[in-house]
């Protein structure tokens, strides 16, 4: 297979660790006799600087050239005047928003390995392997009316939660969809006791259940869940949200695998067929850490490249249909932690962290075979 993969690198450790997940892939391609080509373009804070823009028209032309991009992150303190009329976070929210990427995915998996680096007590991480599907294009964010304004009265400010039928229907499908090949189990959120967007949410959700008669569907309160994946994560197989809960609830449920460094994420418009690939001519998916630009430990190789790393073996497995070369990423990425090799983030007391380079160089080693 020959793909061509847009890699943005942007700001901070971004460039950093997308370079190791090259790394890795170019070793899925000699193990697996694949072609990849990567094509690059500035994108966030350094695209503004020496564009003017956060996401340049170029960059967007070699996207949507593109089987698939692969991102790193964008900002940092030089760029965070807030009376900027052009910020750094700009470039992503455009990539999503032209490409029509409405589904984030954001697994949550707790590595045995890595159990005592949790705040968690370790009895309540056994089995802990979730994702969840935030909507990532409506909502709070981007409703209408959304403005700010002053009367006699002070200072006063608007945000709209609004979702047409079309908006949630997707999302939650692409949830099912999920679910059918983890564990049959979904649980979508809301908050139908005091809003209406949530009502419209439930009654949805339950419509398109009906068609997905081998998944169990479950109906729970955002709060309530929001208390559930720290007290009892192990009840969640795929939890779906509209954008805010899902924004809020994937934040707080990252600290369950005890780094930022360690998940990975995709935004999609759709997943493949089984075992096929995304059409030719169709736009492509955005595979990205959730971690930020760490602006603090940037060019010192100091940052964890698995998020990132673990994020292309999700680009090999949803956009190009790749399914044994994602697990061969996977499975390396699981046997470096279980040789105990670690980045600053996740060492524990007295280990020699190694640096992001070396983490890399081990897991396309053992990729490569």
């Amino acid at each position: 297979m020959d793909a061509r993969i847009a890699v943005l690198g942007g700001d901070g450790i971004g460039p950093e660790v997308t370079v190791e997940s090259v790394k890795v892939l170019d070793a899925v391609g000699r193990r697996f006799n694949h072609e990849f080509t990567y094509v690059t373009g500035p994108v966030g804070g350094l695209a503004i600087d020496t564009t003017g823009q956060a996401l340049p028209t170029d960059t967007m032309n070699i996207v949507l050239g593109s089987d698939a991009v692969l991102f790193g992150a964008v900002g940092g303190p030089k760029w965070d005047d807030p009376q900027a009329k052009i910020r750094p976070e700009d470039g992503i929210l455009a990539l999503r928003k032209s490409l029509g990427l409405f589904a984030n995915l954001r697994p949550c998996k707790v590595y045995e390995q890595l159990i005592d680096a949790s705040p968690l007590r370790p009895e309540l991480l056994v089995d802990v392997d979730f994702i969840i599907v935030r909507e990532l294009t409506g909502g709070l964010y981007f409703g209408k009316p959304k403005r700010r304004w002053e009367n006699s009265r002070g200072r006063r400010a608007v945000d709209t939660l609004a979702y047409s039928e079309k908006e949630i229907e997707r999302v939650v499908r692409i949830a099912f969809e999920l679910a059918r090949d983890r564990k049959k189990r979904v649980h979508s959120l809301d908050k139908m006791n005091v809003m209406e967007s949530s009502r419209l949410w439930r009654e949805i959700a339950t419509e398109v259940g009906i068609e997905y008669p081998d998944v169990d569907l479950i109906h729970m309160l955002a709060d309530n869940a929001a208390m559930q994946i720290i007290t009892n994560p192990s009840i969640f197989d795929v939890i779906v949200a509209e954008n805010t809960f899902g924004d809020i609830l994937s934040d707080e449920a990252a600290v369950i695998g005890g780094s930022l460094g360690m998940l990975p994420s995709a935004s999609v418009s759709s997943l493949p067929p089984k075992n096929g690939r995304r059409r030719r001519g169709g736009k492509p998916s955005l595979y990205e850490p959730i971690h930020g630009s760490a602006p603090d430990i940037a060019g010192k190789s100091l940052a964890n490249p698995m998020a990132s790393i673990l994020s292309a073996a999700m680009l090999l497995r949803l956009s190009l249909g790749l399914e044994s070369e994602a697990q061969a990423v996977e499975n390396a990425v699981e046997s470096v932690l279980t040789e105990g090799y670690r980045t600053g983030d996740i060492a524990t007391t007295g280990e020699r962290p190694l640096t992001t380079s070396q983490v890399g160089d081990m897991i396309a080693g053992l990729v490569a075979g």
